[in-house]
Formats: C-alpha cells, structure tokens, sequence
C-alpha cells in the first residue's frame, strides 16, 4: 500500500531547478506544496505543470517560512517531507521510503537522509561534507523545525527517528554569482545570531567559536582541505572547500566584528 505522504517545498525564483526537484516525487508523494515567496520567473509556471498546490507568502526565513506552512497549510497525509527545490530523491531513496512507510511502527516518528552536494556538477565527497544527515521526513504533527535564522533543523515532538539507506542531492543549478550572494545573506544571519549568543550549539560548534575569531578560520579551512581531504574532490571542491569553507566563515567574523 502507497504511504500517505506531502511534500513541502520553498520556493523563490527556481526556474532553474524545480522540474527536477518535482520530477524525483513524482510517484512518491501524495501532495505536493509549494510555498512561493512571490517568484518572478517561471518557478510557478512549473509548479503548475505538476498539478502542486500553491501558496504565497513573503519570507523571512528559512524556519518561519517552514512552520508558517506547517501551521497553515491543509495537509491531508500521514507523513511530511521537507525538500528544498535545488534537491531531489533519488530513486533508490524513493524506492526505500515506498517499502519502508507502511510497514514502520508507530513509535518511529521521524526518519533521517543522507544528502549528497554537488557543487560545478561535481559531487563533493570529502572535507568533512559527506555524508551529512538531516531529519527530512516525519509523521504529520510530530515535527516542527527550530526557530533559528541560520541553520535550522527539524525536531521531533515525540517518538523516535531511524535512518535511510539512500541519498538525497543537493544540486543548484544557478550560476556562481548567485551562490555567492546566498552566502552573503547568510553570514549576515550567522552573525546575528552569534552577536545574540544563539549560535554555538554542538560540540563541533562550541570547540570552533572557542577558537579567536578569523584565526579559526584558517585552521577550520586547512583542517577541511587537507586533513579531511577535500582535497581530492578536484577543482570544483577547491572552488567549493575555499568559498565555503573560508571565505564564508571569514565573512561571518567580519561581520560580527563590524556590528
């Protein structure tokens, strides 16, 4: 029997990566849920092709947008998945959340993924970045994400979480100039909720804002490239591993630096 299930995903401007992102549930979920942060291009137009049920409302951020849609949207199915729109199920993953779901106990609320990165069409593997876990799906009401501006995760109310198999991708088709803009915007969060004191959680986090500011950027970045081996992931993970590793986490400083 075919699990009950509604994807909810985000949307601003993503003409470029919607179709695949819709094409890998096709088959899988039961609903699907755009929340459109009134787009300019051809990301409703898609949506539209896939017979989604679309809504819009203007964003903030990632965690109110989530639990707005949540708290707002009439979701009929049994189980939740979040996906951003530069993602898609693999079919192995598919195939493991159609098998699994109807045979799963009742104290299993909540499920974790691997995701996979690609960055310039290469998959980044190593520094550190694979693989990574999150908590995409979840029983209806069993799950809300945190009220974070940066990094924000879902949580489960109660009950207990497993792991699947399979991979998810993470593979955003705009060009660099748009990547890099998304990370201006998100250091400007990140170092608001480090000057607020609500960053830091996590022991990798707490060992690393221990470190004097921009200093541990270097030592974050050599650790990632070399001793993690980001270096094997080619030019594109040295393109990725520097931008994100470094030049990210320099801009984070900066900014809380300036205040």
């Amino acid at each position: 029997m075919k699990p009950s299930l509604a994807a909810i995903i985000l949307t601003l401007n993503e003409g470029l990566n919607l179709e695949k992102c819709l094409d890998s549930i096709t088959g899988l979920a039961s609903e699907i849920f755009i929340v459109d942060s009134y787009s300019t291009d051809k990301t409703l137009e898609i949506a539209k092709k896939y017979g989604t049920k679309i809504v819009q409302h203007q964003f903030k951020n990632q965690a109110e947008q989530f639990n707005w849609a949540l708290d707002n949207l009439e979701i009929e199915s049994d189980w939740i998945l979040k996906l951003d729109a530069d993602e898609e199920i693999l079919p192995g993953l598919k195939e493991e959340i159609l098998k699994t779901l109807p045979q799963v106990n009742a104290e299993t609320t909540g499920f974790y993924m691997k995701r996979r990165v690609y960055f310039m069409n290469k998959w980044i593997k190593h520094g550190g970045y694979y693989p990574v876990w999150f908590l995409r799906l979840w029983r209806n009401g069993k799950g809300r994400s945190e009220e974070r501006k940066m990094d924000e995760h879902i949580i489960l109310s109660e009950g207990r979480s497993e792991q699947f198999k399979n991979d998810f991708i993470d593979d955003n088709k705009k060009d660099l100039k748009s990547w890099i803009q998304k990370h201006k915007n998100y250091a400007s969060r990140e170092a608001e909720e480090i000057r607020a004191g609500k960053y830091g959680a996590g022991g990798k986090r707490n060992f690393y804002y221990r470190i004097p500011p921009f200093l541990r950027v270097f030592f974050y970045f050599i650790y990632r490239y070399f001793f993690k081996l980001g270096f094997l992931d080619g030019i594109p993970g040295l393109i990725f591993h520097f931008l994100h590793g470094f030049w990210y986490r320099f801009l984070v400083d900066a900014k809380v630096y300036k205040k």
